[in-house]
């Protein structure tokens, strides 16, 4: 089952996916797709780490998603993403300019092949004004175009707005 988690920031989108997780019933890894470059972001992690309980196995891999997801999903793991629009951000800033076309290829191709639980967590960023830079109009499109394809493959999208899921799909339901 994939299940797509969007939200913005500070919406609980996090929380709802670890909560998510926690109930599952499975063996939780923890992927995290953050790089640290300043200070706020560094608190950022510890504050997400003092959410999740101790005995997840956390998997740090800011590039390579597609090799970790196929390394760890297993009908016993529930795997939790947190989160794509950090790891668009690595892709897109890297030194590699092939590198972004080439991860986000191997990243859908194998998320029809995963077994078990596996729930991303992203930042719905589409909802704002267009940003002024070109890097950052890029990321916006990337990270909704991202979003689209996940969402068409996934079993289940939730949207996140102050802490309310809102449900945009769930195919569990419709059968």
């Amino acid at each position: 089952m994939i299940e797509l988690i969007l939200g913005g920031a500070r919406s609980g989108k996090s929380r709802l996916a670890e909560k998510t997780a926690m109930t599952s019933d499975l063996e939780v890894i923890y992927i995290a797709t953050a790089t640290v470059y300043d200070q706020e972001m560094a608190d950022r992690v510890v504050h997400h780490k003092d959410q999740r309980p101790d005995y997840w196995q956390v998997v740090e891999e800011p590039i390579e998603l597609a090799k970790v997801l196929k390394q760890y999903a297993s009908t016993h793991h529930c795997l939790l993403v947190d989160c794509l629009t950090l790891w668009v951000t690595n892709l897109l800033c890297n030194e590699d300019p092939e590198l972004f076309e080439s991860q986000r290829s191997a990243f859908l191709e194998c998320l029809p092949e995963l077994e078990g639980r596996i729930i991303f967590v992203s930042n719905e960023v589409g909802m704002g004004v267009v940003p002024m830079g070109e890097l950052t109009r890029r990321f916006c499109d990337e990270s909704g175009r991202l979003h689209q394809a996940i969402a068409e493959l996934a079993d289940k999208v939730t949207l996140t707005v102050a802490g309310l899921p809102h449900i945009l799909k769930d195919e569990q339901q419709a059968d």
